[in-house]
């Protein structure tokens, strides 16, 4: 697809570790265009020049996107082929792109997008967690109300999370339901791969006793679907904790005497906080 002058954008994923995962067909883009646009020009470069490509370069981040993204549609209206990357990955997927992908096709010029790799789709396979429905969620909220909510989907949750707090996401979850299955992945097509899979509750202990190292991908399973969990049992879960019981004994108590699912209404009450 290109523009009426012959000018277009082409956005390129790069390797999200391992540098012998670019594609054939980014390499040709790569070298056709008339400028890249990076977020690191030194990060770049590398790539570039263990591929022997002598390309143009002109920064593109989150900084400095809007003004950049003005005068990238101004050349391309004008004739010149733009390869649009990010540090690692599809770019716009938790990366900067978003603005000059809309002003190019507010401009009418063409915009063509390369396959490539991704973190959030290899994390998702290397789960074994089900991919016929899932969503990506970019980076967690840090509060808790936001990680209940989010946690709170039946479809698979594919996030980024910083090392740092993947023990405090995971902990949230934990309490909330802590038999969900959950892969924490980490360091993904590169030397020190690792995809740990388990109970929300085995790794929130594991990683509260030792923070993992290198960009994490978490994926969590799906929340059970919704039985109906009666108003008046979650009302007496609410009330008992009100008055200082636990959340979690409350919600036993309550499911003991009304038999509605224990999890089911903890995960209610919880989601008040």
């Amino acid at each position: 697809m290109t523009g009426a002058g012959g000018g277009r954008l082409i956005v390129c994923p790069t390797p999200i570790g391992n540098l012998e995962d670019i594609t054939l067909r980014a390499l040709s883009a790569l070298r056709e265009a008339d400028l890249v646009a990076c977020e690191d020009t030194r990060r770049t470069g590398v790539l570039l020049e263990r591929y022997g490509v002598q390309a143009k370069l002109v920064t593109y981040h989150e900084h400095n996107e809007r003004e950049r993204s003005a005068d990238l549609v101004e050349r391309m209206s004008d004739g010149a082929v733009v390869a649009l990357v990010s540090d690692a990955g599809m770019p716009l997927v938790s990366d900067p792109g978003f603005v000059l992908v809309r002003a190019c096709v507010a401009a009418g010029l063409g915009v063509e997008v390369l396959p490539g790799p991704s973190a959030a789709l290899a994390a998702l396979v290397a789960s074994a967690l089900p991919a016929s429905a899932w969503r990506f969620a970019g980076f967690l909220p840090r509060k808790r109300g936001g990680l209940v909510e989010a946690f709170a989907g039946t479809e698979t949750l594919v996030a980024f999370e910083s090392p740092k707090r993947v023990a405090a996401s995971l902990a949230v979850l934990a309490e909330l339901d802590p038999d969900r299955p959950v892969a924490v992945c980490r360091e993904l097509t590169k030397l020190h791969e690792e995809v740990v899979r388990g109970p929300a509750r085995e790794l929130a202990e594991r990683y509260a006793r030792a923070e993992p190292r290198g960009e994490v991908v978490l994926v969590v399973g799906g929340a059970p679907a919704q039985t109906g969990v009666d108003e008046g049992a979650v009302d007496a879960v609410r009330r008992l904790v009100a008055a200082g019981a636990k959340r979690r004994p409350a919600a036993a108590v309550v499911s003991e005497l009304t038999g509605a699912p224990a999890n089911a209404l903890y995960r209610a009450a919880a989601a008040d906080r």
